[in-house]
């Protein structure tokens, strides 16, 4: 089932015992029509042997890429990072446009020292001084601890958010509502109305196809998820719709969709199904992946965890 490839691959950036709300620098430049929010703890990678291992299989190369900039401007990632935040939003006729947040112990001075030392001269930006980094980045400081990087088109739209010239995260309600029951977990994300409809049509893959899918998905609302790798890995996805029977019938198809893959799973990924529930609580669907951490060392042998690295 598609719907657990998208959880394992989520899994990726999982980490262990922090709690990594969004910071207020940060969260006053994420605009309004927001996509997707994904925030992670940086810091406890490097104390959990599984999220170690599932870093060096599936490191996206835009991570690797960003990692290395950082470390040209002197700032070690495995040291100086706490969190990274990630936020895709649409941008008018520019279309969808992403920025990140790297928030730290980092010493700003330090930083704009060793960057003016390799030439890497600022350009003004409203109040801000925007600066190129390797890999086609370009960054901003927005306290003594935080930064915001991204494309100039991207990182300029946020910058007008935080300037109020457009509106921001705050003013979405929809989205805003979403953060309070995530933003205590390790890992967390939300996701909006459009992005959760396309989510839950690749997830359900051929049971989608069983009821009525186009209707269905006008009733969902959004969706939110939490991870954490306490006591072996364990997933949380909780997707919004309008009713209770919406939801019921979600779930119907989540379960079906479960059983339509295990029919062809190998041992490895007949474990993990079993580890995978789905159930509706009132127009909330609830899907839950648990899992040992020998489980899920041998699912990431499997083929279907191959089938998340590509």
């Amino acid at each position: 089932m598609k719907l657990l490839k998208i959880c394992l691959t989520s899994l990726l950036l999982a980490s262990t015992a922090y709690a990594v709300p969004l910071n207020s620098s940060a969260r006053s430049c994420v605009p309004a029509d927001l996509v997707q929010l994904i925030s992670v703890d940086y810091r406890s990678l490097k104390d959990s042997p599984t999220a170690m291992a599932l870093k060096q299989q599936l490191m996206p190369d835009n991570i690797k890429q960003f990692e290395a900039a950082l470390k040209e401007i002197g700032i070690d990632p495995d040291k100086d990072v706490d969190s990274l935040t990630f936020a895709a939003f649409r941008d008018g006729k520019q279309g969808v446009k992403n920025v990140g947040f790297a928030s730290g112990p980092f010493d700003m001075k330090t930083v704009l020292k060793k960057m003016k030392l390799q030439n890497f001269k600022p350009k003004k930006y409203n109040n801000s001084n925007v600066y190129p980094m390797a890999g086609g980045f370009v960054m901003t400081f927005l306290d003594d601890s935080s930064l915001m990087f991204g494309d100039q088109t991207g990182l300029e739209a946020a910058l007008d958010t935080r300037d109020g010239k457009t509106l921001s995260l705050d003013t979405n309600g929809d989205m805003a509502d979403m953060m309070p029951d995530v933003d205590a977990s390790a890992v967390w994300s939300i996701l909006d109305q459009q992005g959760t409809q396309n989510m839950m049509r690749s997830a359900l893959g051929q049971a989608s196809s069983i009821a009525d899918y186009e209707n269905l998905k006008k009733r969902i609302v959004g969706s939110r998820y939490a991870m954490t790798f306490q006591n072996g890995v364990s997933f949380d996805l909780t997707v919004l719709t309008s009713d209770s029977m919406t939801a019921g019938t979600l779930s119907s198809l989540v379960k079906a969709g479960i059983l339509y893959k295990k029919m062809s799973a190998t041992t490895a990924e007949k474990v993990a199904i079993d580890n995978t529930t789905a159930d509706s609580d009132g127009s909330n669907v609830l899907v839950h992946f648990k899992a040992s951490d020998q489980q899920f060392q041998s699912l990431m042998h499997s083929d279907l965890f191959a089938a998340v690295s590509h």
